[in-house]
């Protein structure tokens, strides 16, 4: 849920980018962020955002970057930030066969989320059942 006003944002545990838990996770955590594959986008305002100033990422580099704010829909408050083209060696579905990470890339968009910028809500809240 957004943590100014309440509004439920619909993030699911299990589009999260779990394929940076590692040596990368605790530096993300620190900064406040948590990584998704995929996120409601109904739930959020987008704002479309190029900044002049040099970047550099383990597959690209340059001095534009663009990316996408994420505002909450009811109240506007900013909860994270979508950026496109991210490219990743870890393929979102299995599809069954054996391969190594490094034998796929995969272009898709990373949905980074502010921590600091939710509330936790419950299942019961959302409507989605807990079994144990």
């Amino acid at each position: 849920s957004c943590g100014t006003c309440g509004y439920e944002l619909n993030l699911s545990s299990s589009n999260r980018n779990t394929a940076s838990i590692g040596s990368k996770y605790g530096k993300s955590i620190k900064r406040g962020i948590i990584s998704f594959f995929s996120i409601d986008l109904s739930r959020f305002t987008q704002v479309d955002e190029i900044q002049c100033v040099p970047h550099f990422d383990k597959h690209s580099w340059g001095l534009f970057r663009r990316r996408t704010k994420l505002l909450c829909r009811k109240c506007g408050n900013h909860i994270g930030n979508a950026y496109n083209g991210y490219t990743s060696s870890f393929p979102l579905v299995s599809d069954g066969a054996e391969s190594s990470p490094s034998s796929k890339v995969v272009n898709h968009t990373k949905y980074d989320i502010r921590i600091c910028a939710l509330q936790p809500s419950s299942s019961e809240e959302s409507g989605i059942p807990v079994f144990a």
